[in-house]
């Protein structure tokens, strides 16, 4: 059922009005018309009238005309006119119509009955209180529309049609509302360190402006998206417990010219009542992107004039004291000089992708709502999660209680977090999938490729697993554990794509054909190569050389057509090169592979134990095993310690 509301009785009123207005003094439908008094003589004499009524205060007579004689007094029939038509006349005296009628009566003319109406103008005071009324009920409901129309109701929070050019901006008296604490943000310790000097200032403002310091004016926060940006602003609101104004960049545009400006405007101005506060503009790049220099692409632009707007608010002629605008993006590059400049936002605040410390913070943040039995090592778990988000974190977890619940587990375990793993980056198995024998052994041919290659390559990654299981849209997949460098040196990019052709190289070598089945390879050497040559500058010809440019509005290559004939000759030596590397290794160990590719086929899955077992230990070390291996001791070491205290204190308990 529709939910009553106040529009409903305003609906009825309306239409109640109406009906009275339409209907009133008339007992019926039938009409009246004025006569003449000689005419009404004449009516009476003929025998038309049924019956007479006199009202003395008005000087008027009101004659009922018989069914009979309708149609020779208003030449119509009864069901145009009504059942009790009448006829309506002025008279000048009372005694004379009196008079009239008994003369009639005596003549057998009129055998009707006579009465007397005593009201005194009682049509016109009850036609002036209906009309009052009528036009008093539509002005009443003109001016509750215009309300609604206005954004003046109480319960639409200023969202109505002249209400466009106010700001929509939600607003928490004290941030603390929110309940988000720098103890809620796992990691970004760098980050949080700049942002907590902004809610010292606010709550200490003292310690800063007696050394002659001056409060920051806003903070840009950068970064791939899910690593955190809004919930590190929502914790500065939360710590310094001061008034926060939340928006969206998209917030501020509208259909109509001149609403993003108005908008702006409006919030700055509620924000300096409540001065010291913070802005917060999530996903500023709706509105802050670079002005066009072309005078004839910019014309009237309403993104344009918002970014005017938003320039001048933040630092203009007027001053913003005790307004910290926070803003987040991870679309910088394409952000207007003006707005990047300090006194607009002094601060451009960088959140990156977790490191390794920093993904098990994540974990343990996220870790603590599952139950999970005692399988999970939180080590193990952010070592298998390179690259990935706080959202991509926060979806493992909650992918493998899903998984856990799935299978009728009573707590959340290490498989379920590896399966989680697969399942984000290769997509759900597709055990259905019917594939002949031919099929499966291509795919284990080149599934064993990438293992080997990867195996026998100094740089490459770790190998975890390989599976010839299809995931989303791939047939089969190899897991790697990648070395978090800060720095990708040219040995290293090769190496990596030498892996990523051996599964073709495979293919070409032990079935002699090739097939689709490495498009993706294909499209990630070449993207890394073209990089290599184009931005690194790796290559021979084109050495020390970068053709990187980030200026939006360009329409041209920075570069001749000579020079891209040299980059493509570049990039095809560089990837056929590789693919010989990968042949060449290949042939080495043909053996191993053949049975690498068999062990796939018989087990779907195997592991890096299982190659290591059919190739021997690795000829090279990389730092992340280090790394693995040195973690690992030190986590035996600790365990041993904490068993060994464990003993001591049952022991002195033992004793006391």
């Amino acid at each position: 059922m529709p939910r009553f509301n106040m529009s409903w009785i305003y609906g009825l009123v309306l239409v109640g009005l109406l009906v009275l207005y339409f209907t009133q003094g008339r007992e019926s439908s039938s009409i009246s018309t004025t006569v003449k008094y000689s005419d009404f003589k004449a009516m009476v004499e003929k025998g038309y009238a049924q019956e007479i009524v006199v009202n003395k205060y008005q000087n008027t007579v009101e004659m009922y005309v018989k069914p009979e004689n309708i149609r020779d007094v208003f030449h119509q029939g009864v069901q145009q006119t009504g059942e009790k038509p009448s006829v309506m006349v002025e008279i000048g005296s009372v005694d004379k119509i009196e008079e009239f009628i008994e003369q009639e009566r005596e003549a057998g003319k009129f055998a009707g009955k006579l009465s007397y109406d005593n009201s005194k103008d009682n049509d016109f005071f009850s036609s002036l209180v209906m009309n009052v009324l009528f036009f008093g009920g539509i002005i009443m409901l003109w001016m509750f529309i215009m309300r609604r129309m206005g954004g003046g109701g109480a319960n639409l929070g200023g969202a109505g049609l002249f209400s466009v050019g106010k700001s929509k901006a939600q607003m928490y008296e004290k941030g603390g509302e929110l309940g988000i604490t720098f103890k809620d943000v796992a990691g970004q310790a760098g980050a949080k360190q700049e942002m907590q000097e902004i809610v010292d200032f606010l709550k200490n403002p003292q310690k800063y402006t007696d050394l002659g310091g001056k409060i920051p004016k806003g903070a840009l926060l950068v970064g791939p998206p899910g690593t955190g940006k809004t919930l590190l602003a929502k914790a500065v609101a939360g710590e310094a417990g001061v008034p926060f104004f939340s928006m969206s960049g998209s917030d501020f545009v509208e259909m109509f010219v001149g609403v993003g400006a108005s908008r702006v405007r409006d919030l700055f101005e509620k924000a300096k009542t409540k001065a010291p506060c913070i802005i917060f503009i999530d996903e500023i790049d709706a509105v802050g992107r670079a002005r066009s220099k072309n005078p004839a692409m910019g014309g009237n632009d309403e993104r344009e004039n918002t970014l005017n707007a938003l320039l001048t608010e933040m630092d203009g002629f007027g001053t913003n004291s005790g307004i910290i605008t926070l803003a987040a993006t991870n679309r910088a590059d394409m952000l207007d000089s003006a707005l990047l400049r300090a006194g607009r936002f002094d601060r451009q605040i960088h959140v990156d992708l977790p490191d390794l410390n920093e993904r098990k913070e994540v974990f343990m943040v996220h870790l603590k709502p599952l139950k999970l039995d005692n399988t999970v090592d939180i080590d193990f778990l952010a070592r298998q999660t390179p690259g990935f988000s706080g959202a991509d974190i926060a979806n493992v977890c909650n992918e493998a209680a899903l998984i856990a619940a799935r299978h009728n587990r009573e707590a959340v375990g290490k498989q379920d977090f590896l399966d989680a793993v697969d399942r984000i980056i290769g997509g759900l198995e597709k055990k259905t999938k019917v594939m002949t024998e031919q099929e499966k052994k291509s795919i284990a041919i080149h599934e064993a490729g990438h293992a080997t290659i990867s195996w026998f390559t100094e740089f490459a990654n770790p190998l975890v697993k390989v599976s010839i299981v299809p995931r989303g849209r791939a047939l089969g997949a190899a897991w790697y554990l990648p070395e978090e460098r800060v720095l990708q040196t040219k040995e290293a990019m090769l190496d990596e794509m030498c892996s990523l052709l051996g599964g073709r190289a495979a293919e070409e070598l032990f079935i002699g054909h090739i097939s689709t089945g490495a498009m993706n390879d294909l499209e990630r050497t070449t993207k890394q190569a073209y990089g290599m040559v184009a931005y690194a500058g790796m290559s021979d010809k084109l050495p020390n050389l970068c053709y990187y440019n980030q200026q939006e509005y360009t329409f041209q290559k920075p570069y001749s057509e000579t020079t891209a004939k040299i980059m493509d000759d570049e990039v095809l030596k560089m990837v056929n090169e590789q693919y010989e590397r990968a042949k060449k290794i290949l042939e080495e160990h043909k053996e191993g592979h053949a049975q690498l590719a068999q062990l796939l086929v018989e087990r779907e899955v195997i592991f890096a134990e299982d190659v290591e077992r059919i190739f021997g230990k690795r000829p090279w070390t990389s730092r992340s095993e280090e790394l693995i291996e040195a973690q690992m001791r030190a986590d035996a070491e600790r365990m041993a310690e904490e068993r060994a205290k464990e003993l001591e204190n049952k022991e002195v308990s033992g004793e006391s």
